[in-house]
């Protein structure tokens, strides 16, 4: 059975920072393609980041400069690093695994979904 498990969410204000961690179960994790994505209130869920089992990142604009995703295989973990937070970066954070390495911006490339940490980011 895997399992994706989402931790480090939280208020913050402003310019803030917040590293988010995603412990993974039940899969070979170095062979999983990993992402974050989020969902605010009323929208899509979007794409923040990825990081393929090469270790290559890829990032949404919004978040280039600001975010980083890094992986651990020894701790079957990936994280998100975010910097410099802003309102618009509210939203529940889901983190995904995916077989495959193709279009690691959208959904439809992950098999397994966490259940996803709030971040707020206050002005």
């Amino acid at each position: 059975q895997v399992q994706l498990v989402e931790s480090g969410g939280g208020l913050v204000q402003a310019g803030g920072s917040l590293r988010l961690s995603c412990a993974a179960s039940g899969l070979t994790f170095s062979r999983y393609g990993m992402g974050w994505f989020r969902q605010a209130p009323g929208k899509d869920r979007e794409f923040v980041a990825a990081v393929d089992w090469h270790g290559i990142t890829y990032y949404a604009d919004s978040v280039k400069g600001r975010f980083t995703i890094s992986r651990d295989n020894a701790k079957n973990t990936v994280y998100l690093q975010m910097n410099s937070l802003k309102p618009e970066d509210t939203a529940v954070y889901y983190c995904a695994a995916g077989l495959t390495s193709l279009r690691p911006a959208s959904v439809v490339a992950y098999d397994y979904w966490g259940q996803g940490t709030q971040v707020t980011a206050s002005s």
